[in-house]
């Protein structure tokens, strides 16, 4: 069968190479003509994850028999209408894909269907400072269809959102921002499988994120068990079964990430997909669950062997894991230490590096700066954060005078 990928990223790799072990074979449609995920596929065609058309256009091209993504929120929505219109089997509904992936309809959603979030609004370009005068500040602006962090901003006054609305635009299709009272709160994420539209929830983790003045929700680790799991796991679970119904998700991944405050749990975004930060790697480790295995024989519409999610129980899993997505500071990439003795640390699972020798290291603005990563496992919360620091302890990046850039303070711990 022949199956079609949106995007060729770090993000999608495994998804790429795991099809290509099941026997299928995989066109893979992105921006970039050198996206790494190319060169493991059979075919690469240079179009945006974000063109319905051009990918129409592929689907036909390769006779595909399904199409998907993973890691990434945008491509959802373009993997709904590619399935729709070549008559293609997907697990959302084009209603539900918008609903996910386009943040006005999200929150509107929130509202009519009563799933706590936090005070919003929508605003256009000509907005009055007299709309926002119910708003305590610092407040949170947002593109409605973007993704990676891009154009989120924390922002203090009306002047800066009225300064900084055209850089919020850039990263948006739309005319419109969103803009959200500012939260102080921690983050937990909730990663999960619809199955005749009951959910199993497989992992809630803690989401540590990068704090900047003005660049905000970077995450920079996950880290399971979340330390709200005990405390907080009967009313995540209710939550998340309403937005399921809410949204009329039917069969599939979700990801959901909650914020956790004084007021108590409040949605930020959900989202149909499995995680970008390396899920469909760690689940069969962590829960004895290939969700990447599944999502892949869902979007061909094959048979699901979804025995183990429905028989999976979250609170019975005593495993200790994190995923670290670490940053370096700007400069010049000179020398980077070796993933395979990464590999040969202790509780390591996966690791890899984004940048190469020879290439720049921009400000971090966003999740496209991040320099790589290390799934690590360990036999309790002291064993893994062990494990944790060894890592960090081997990992090198340094410029043309022997300086480590590595960022080590980033995600660490709880």
């Amino acid at each position: 069968m022949k199956l079609l990928i949106l995007g060729g990223g770090s993000a999608q790799l495994s998804a790429i190479k795991k099809t290509k072990e099941k026997g299928h074979r995989v066109i893979v449609s992105d921006y970039y003509e050198d996206a790494p995920g190319k060169s493991y596929a059979d075919y690469g065609e240079t179009v945006s994850t974000f063109d319905i058309k051009g990918n129409l256009k592929v689907g036909r091209k390769y006779s595909i028999d399904g199409v998907m993504t993973t890691g990434t929120d945008q491509p959802v929505y373009t993997a709904a209408a590619v399935a729709a219109g070549l008559n293609l089997p997907f697990f959302l509904s084009l209603k539900t894909a918008k609903a996910v992936t386009n943040k006005k309809i999200m929150k509107k959603n929130f509202k009519k269907h009563n799933i706590p979030t936090v005070k919003f609004k929508f605003l256009k370009r000509d907005f009055s400072f007299n709309e926002l005068s119910d708003f305590n500040f610092p407040v949170v602006v947002k593109p409605f269809d973007s993704q990676g962090q891009r154009g989120v901003l924390r922002l203090n006054s009306p002047a800066e959102v009225r300064a900084r609305f055209p850089e919020v635009l850039q990263f948006s299709r739309e005319e419109e921002i969103l803009i959200e009272e500012y939260y102080e709160s921690k983050e937990i994420t909730v990663s999960g499988w619809v199955h005749n539209e009951g959910l199993t929830i497989l992992t809630v983790t803690d989401r540590l994120r990068y704090h900047h003045k003005l660049h905000i929700g970077i995450c920079t680790a996950h880290l399971f068990p979340s330390s709200f799991l005990g405390s907080h796991y009967q009313e995540i679970l209710a939550i998340s079964r309403k937005i399921v119904r809410g949204f009329g998700i039917k069969k599939g991944p979700v990801y959901f990430q909650f914020l956790i405050g004084e007021e108590g749990l409040k949605i930020n975004e959900v989202a149909c997909r499995i995680g970008g930060a390396y899920e469909g790697d760690f689940m069969p480790y962590l829960c004895a669950v290939d969700i990447l295995d599944l999502m892949i024989d869902l979007s061909l519409g094959l048979a699901l062997q979804d025995r183990k999610i429905q028989d999976y129980q979250l609170l019975d899993n005593d495993k200790w894991l994190s995923v670290q997505l670490f940053f370096a500071r700007p400069g010049r990439i000179a020398y980077l230490s070796s993933i395979d003795e990464l590999k040969q640390l202790p509780g390591v699972l996966q690791a890899g590096f984004n940048f190469s020798r020879g290439d720049t290291v921009g400000k971090i603005e966003n999740a496209t700066e991040r320099a790589g990563y290390f799934i690590v496992s360990g036999g309790s919360r002291k064993e893994l954060q062990e494990n944790i620091d060894s890592c960090f302890k081997q990992i090198r990046i340094e410029d043309n005078c022997g300086k480590n850039l590595l960022i080590k303070k980033k995600g660490e711990g709880r």
